[in-house]
């Protein structure tokens, strides 16, 4: 049998030619996987990215875990949408200004809200005070977006974010005139407790960007926690009670009763409110 110069008769020569042909051919018809999406860019368009300011890096603690939660139509409509002019991003890479941000309305900061309602009902009752609500919580931070839009809210802000960074690089002194802080994570384990966000060094932090006079607005169902708090807030020096008594204070009228807190009170979870006040500096 006759045979090409590389040593293959014609019939295997055709064979390898014809394997030839149909890899070329799939290679040109291949698809190529989606490319995997870089963390720390935003889910949506235009949105919220993950982790803005690195703070993940950092040698510390930290009080929260973001969550993977399903992302509702609704709420990726919300944040393509209106992330671009209501919300913000706590990359520590500027010093905002609350006042000029509300056109020159108080401004109240909301650290951890949930899916929003509360905030929301907040923000409807109280026009005349602006809310900066701060989160991680992506189908959260799109709900609160789309309830702003769908009820006229302009006193609201949304921010995505580490608040300590937050409040230690991009608040001046005395920018605050009040900070509220409903049902964060109690951290039950002894060996969690470290973790919980209502510490002295966090106290110091909310105290610099106070006002003096100011009010620091805490509020959980877990007794433990609870009693951690006010003794922390009794001990720091820039904070003081509220309440004549030293104890805890009624629910106040304008916080609303949460999904939360009403699935908690259910359970017969009783619930404790902390209202202490920033205190005035000392003479100098």
């Amino acid at each position: 049998m006759r045979r090409s110069a590389t040593g293959r008769s014609p019939r295997e020569s055709g064979r390898w030619t014809r394997r030839i042909e149909s890899t070329v051919s799939e290679l040109k018809n291949h698809t190529p996987a989606p490319a995997v999406r870089d963390r720390s860019e935003p889910r949506f368009p235009g949105g919220p990215i993950a982790d803005p300011a690195g703070s993940h890096h950092e040698r510390r603690i930290r009080s929260f875990q973001p969550r993977r939660s399903r992302v509702t139509t609704g709420q990726g409509d919300a944040l393509q949408r209106l992330w671009p002019i209501w919300g913000i991003e706590i990359d520590g890479r500027e010093t905002l200004d609350p006042g000029t941000m509300f056109g020159g309305l108080p401004v109240v900061l909301e650290i951890g809200f949930g899916m929003g309602e509360a905030t929301a009902r907040m923000a409807a009752d109280d026009p005349g005070t602006g809310i900066l609500a701060v989160d991680v919580h992506t189908p959260g931070q799109g709900n609160l977006l789309g309830l702003a839009e769908r009820n006229g809210l302009s006193n609201v802000r949304v921010a995505n974010g580490d608040a300590i960074i937050l409040l230690r690089e991009m608040l001046a002194p005395g920018s605050l005139d009040g900070m509220r802080i409903f049902f964060p994570d109690p951290w039950p384990k002894k060996r969690h407790h470290k973790r919980r966000l209502i510490q002295p060094e966090f106290l110091t932090l909310a105290a610099r960007s106070l006002r003096p006079g100011a009010v620091l607005h805490c509020a959980t169902d877990w007794e433990p926690y609870a009693e951690q708090m006010l003794q922390v807030l009794t001990d720091h020096p820039d904070f003081e009670n509220t309440q004549e008594d030293g104890g805890y204070a009624p629910r106040p009228g304008f916080r609303p009763l949460t999904r939360f807190e009403g699935q908690g009170l259910d359970k017969g979870h009783v619930v404790h409110d902390l209202l202490f006040r920033r205190a005035a500096d000392p003479a100098v």
